[in-house]
């Protein structure tokens, strides 16, 4: 039996149409997958129907009654509860009191502090955080751990229907599965969930049901069960996609470019020393707060780090005085992990963030040429397949993937020799990360020197030529990508073969 039920939903933003008539019926106590590039729809989609947005035209019905939502107070009085793809806690507030909010326990008109925490610290034992405080500020957690709050407040809320937008993309693989165990509990207690996710091996695992969205419309549905992979790929983007990864000739490494010494940054990274060539891509694999972030974020100058030192083509020089604006200037690129608060300027243009590095190539005498900014954008977005109306579009409008590919774009533009990518395809679709693999191949081509962190192995193991391993803030030695084994990887992450499960490896 349907317990939601949609048709013919239709939502149009200015010139930008994102819903063109989308059919979807979620059945009681099943997983729904809803599957699509970014920009077909799907946050939209979620969105509407947990009452943040209205759509122009088309009916929705919650166990056969109509369902119309004006805000989503009232969606969530009707027992909807959505998991958002960029977080939405208040980060002055504690983790219990994001995770209870508008529910919290109160006595004579005054919050009851302990049985908040209390009832907090029984929904955070389904994910076995200890460091995950109840009376943590959540603005002290990483972006993974904020992400297990947001989860975790969408279980208190005992929805009947919950809405999760691309849950797993800041969690290790431990998390994943402890969210996985949660989500057949709450399968087994009748309470229906749909789920976007980029993972297909997620959806293999946990989707009874899917619906595949393209620009807008929903061009097909059924049982997971019953179609391959690759039929879902083609449904998404209208193509087929045969080889996720670029061949590579895997040529003789050119110059050194980049020469990291004894790095160190405390607390997490204790000593990094790596050598990066021209043509090369280098790997980073480890665990989630092992301290890969805080070692490229070091070397681009934004963490102070207080001992080592960075040779840039043969320049060498303390880490300790290397700042961002200095980074820019010796042509390194840097794309971070986190595009909300650092890798994008939300309420800027889409032209005006990918020439923010290098806005020397569209201004004459200090001012910005418009044209010749609105040209240059528009040549690195097509490139990577950036979906917008217009370059003039303000970021925040954008999917949360099409952002990603926004922040990939400046690097395009800013013409680096040396990129720091952090995870600089988590989030996007398979037809997108398709398009910023190809990319990476073809900037290795020319010369350019690129450092990847991802948590990712079969994309590790996929685009590089070297791979080392942070274990515990410190660098491992780098080999070439042939010497090394996903369980080699897990070992020496972990620094033992009997943790192997808790990488982040999804």
């Amino acid at each position: 039996m349907s317990v939601l039920k949609l048709q013919g939903k239709k939502k149009r933003f200015g010139q930008t149409v994102a819903l063109d008539g989308v059919d979807l019926s979620l059945e009681r106590g099943h997983v729904h997958a809803v599957i699509g590039e970014n920009g077909a729809g799907k946050s939209t989609l979620m969105n509407i129907i947990a009452g943040a947005l209205r759509a122009d035209d088309g009916a929705m019905e919650i166990d056969e009654q109509v369902y119309s939502p004006t805000d989503p107070l009232d969606a969530r009085k009707a027992g909807i509860a959505l998991i958002h793809q960029e977080l939405s806690l208040a980060p002055h507030l504690s983790v219990a009191e994001n995770i209870l909010m508008g529910i919290e326990e109160s006595r004579f008109g005054w919050f009851d502090r302990k049985k908040i925490e209390l009832r907090a610290y029984s929904v955070l034992e389904n994910f076995r955080h200890p460091e995950i405080r109840p009376e943590t500020p959540v603005n002290r957690l990483s972006p993974a751990a904020q992400q297990v709050v947001e989860i975790s407040r969408a279980v208190a809320a005992k929805a009947s229907i919950i809405l999760m937008d691309e849950p797993t993309s800041s969690l290790q693989q431990g998390d994943v599965q402890h969210l996985f165990s949660l989500i057949r509990k709450l399968k087994a207690d009748s309470i229906s969930i749909i789920y976007i996710s980029h993972f297909l091996e997620e959806l293999r695992e946990i989707a009874d049901d899917f619906t595949v969205l393209r620009d807008g419309k929903s061009v097909a549905a059924g049982k997971m069960a019953d179609v391959s992979d690759g039929f879902l790929v083609t449904q998404m983007v209208g193509r087929e996609i045969k080889n996720l990864y670029p061949r590579r000739t895997r040529s003789i490494p050119g110059d050194v470019l980049l020469r990291v010494e004894n790095l160190s940054a405390p607390p997490t990274l204790k000593s990094a020393s790596f050598e990066l060539h021209a043509g090369e891509i280098f790997g980073i694999a480890g665990l989630m707060g092992a301290g890969r972030t805080e070692m490229v974020r070091a070397i681009f100058g934004i963490d102070e780090a207080v001992a080592g030192t960075v040779t840039i083509d043969g320049r060498t020089a303390s880490a300790v005085v290397g700042k961002p604006a200095l980074r820019v200037s010796q042509r390194v690129g840097y794309l971070s992990e986190d595009r909300k608060h650092e890798g994008l300027a939300l309420s800027l243009s889409i032209a005006d963030n990918i020439t923010l590095t290098r806005f020397s190539s569209c201004s004459n005498f200090g001012l910005v040429d418009l044209r010749k900014q609105r040209l240059q954008a528009e040549d690195v977005t097509k490139k990577l397949g950036v979906r917008a109306a217009t370059v003039r579009l303000p970021v925040q409008v954008l999917s949360g993937g099409n952002q990603q590919k926004v922040a990939f774009a400046r690097l395009l533009h800013q013409d680096a020799d040396i990129l720091l990518l952090d995870e600089p395809a988590r989030g996007i679709d398979i037809g997108s990360k398709a398009n910023i693999y190809e990319t990476m191949a073809e900037l290795a081509e020319q010369g350019k020197a690129i450092l990847m962190v991802s948590s990712y192995l079969p994309e590790l193991f996929g685009m590089c030529d070297t791979l080392a391993v942070m274990t515990r803030g410190t660098l491992s030695s780098a080999r070439p990508i042939s010497e090394w084994t996903p369980e080699l990887v897990l070992k020496t992450a972990i620094g033992s073969a009997n943790m192997a499960s808790e990488f982040d490896g999804h």
